[in-house]
């Protein structure tokens, strides 16, 4: 098998920018009229996000599978793997690929439950030609744990939107540099981009409450929970053991803050404001492992 699967990785890139395309003209709070579907809009939010997912599946197929085989479709059990903190990274992007899917159309005055479905539909089949090429692909093979996560982030948008008529819990990531991507470089990044992207051991995923909305709360505070694991050099537990190395779950409970309670009249901060606001930022935070309790005054 290849040291890494690209899903993740492309997802990402393709994630921050339908940020940039998406968020400039759909900012946090878009509202409908009753003007009727802005169809010139529309149409460009169409052309525009298709050439785009287009250029970069050719792009990955080109540089990411140039040095593998083609075979007979084929699915590969990773779920195993990495403490399925690779899992937790599909699920982060779909939610975030409904949501500016959802909120592009929303500013083409699409009704809102429409706009919604649409959108949580978009962010799940926005990654299946990824599983399909690695379904062709001798060096890794389509995961069905990497497509249900791929659906977890859309339901989760979903189901809050038809819940609470509002997203009240937002995933977030963040990561924290280690010493074991210079150690494997090759599976595990060779420069900092490459090590976000890569490096497990370094991701934490987050889901931040906005405990305002269930109950009288600061506005811009928020408590998130969060997910992570520990010492892999290797994808599977029984590797790293081998090795020497002790892969482990590590979870936090946080003080996180809401950066969509700062008001701005500009699109353009609001969007950089939403684009933050998918960052886990520095906070006093509890760890909690079987290998150890401790505290953080700050934990990124």
């Amino acid at each position: 098998m290849a040291p890494s699967n690209p899903t993740g990785t492309y997802t990402r890139a393709l994630l921050f920018l339908f940020y940039f395309l998406f968020s400039l003209g759909t900012p946090a709070g878009a509202q409908t009229d009753s003007t009727g579907v802005n169809r010139k809009r529309l149409k460009t939010y169409i052309i525009g996000a298709s050439a785009a997912y287009s250029a970069g599946l050719v792009t990955l197929n080109h540089v990411w599978y140039k040095d593998t085989e083609r075979q007979s479709f084929r699915f590969f059990n990773d779920n195993a793997e990495w403490k399925q903190a690779d899992k937790a990274g599909h699920a982060f992007a779909s939610f975030y690929l409904s949501d500016l899917a959802s909120r592009a159309l929303a500013s083409c005055n699409v009704g809102r439950r429409q706009a919604d479905l649409i959108g949580a539909l978009s962010g799940f089949l926005l990654t299946v030609p990824i599983e399909i090429f690695d379904g062709f692909s001798d060096g890794y093979g389509a995961s069905a744990g990497d497509l249900i996560a791929d659906a977890a982030g859309p339901a989760l948008f979903l189901a809050q939107n038809v819940t609470w008529k509002e997203i009240r819990i937002h995933p977030k990531f963040s990561f924290q540099r280690t010493d074991y991507a210079a150690r494997r470089p090759a599976v595990l990044g060779d420069n900092l981009l490459s090590e976000i992207v890569k490096d497990y051991n370094g991701q934490t995923y987050w889901l931040s409450f906005d405990v305002d909305r269930f109950t009288p709360f600061p506005r811009w505070l928020n408590i998130a929970v969060g997910y992570g694991a520990h010492d892999m050099m290797y994808a599977r537990d029984a590797q790293n053991r081998r090795q020497g190395f002790d892969p482990h779950r590590q979870y936090y409970l946080a003080i996180d803050f809401d950066l969509t309670a700062i008001r701005s009249r500009s699109p353009f901060i609001k969007a950089l404001l939403y684009v933050a606001n998918t960052l886990k930022l520095p906070s006093p935070t509890l760890e909690l492992s079987r290998r150890r309790t401790k505290f953080h005054a700050f934990y990124f």
